[in-house]
């Protein structure tokens, strides 16, 4: 019903930027956050940050906050991430997300996945 597709990720030095997007689509799409997770080898996937198809309301993952924005486009049904100040340990598997909850910031809340897209940053 819901289909997620990222793009945007890619090899980066230290200190540069990314900015990743990610297109939502399907016959109904009734998700009202849309969240972006991360994974390294071995690691937990862990949150990053999440907006509210409004706009009204947005949070950050603590080891981000000053250096990621989230942002989505309603009329396009897209959201997108710009990272900047990039640091080696930003390297993971990102994965954008869906979720029927409004202030959804665990993974379980999150009912929809893209395939992930990877970024790494090099030192």
């Amino acid at each position: 019903q819901v289909q997620l597709e990222e793009s945007g990720g890619g090899l980066v030095q230290a200190g540069g930027s990314l900015r990743l997007s990610c297109a939502a689509s399907g016959r109904t799409f009734a998700g009202n956050t849309m969240g972006w997770f991360r994974q390294a080898p071995g690691k937990e996937r862990v949150f990053v940050a999440a907006i509210k198809w409004s706009g009204t309301w947005s949070i950050y993952a603590d080891s981000v906050k000053g250096r990621f924005t989230i942002s989505t486009d309603n009329a396009k049904n897209t959201v997108a991430l710009q990272m900047n100040s990039l640091k080696p340990e930003d390297t993971a598997v990102y994965y954008c997300s869906a979720s029927d909850s409004y202030y959804a910031t665990k993974p379980y809340e999150y009912q929809y996945w893209g395939q992930g897209t990877q970024v790494t940053v090099s030192s």
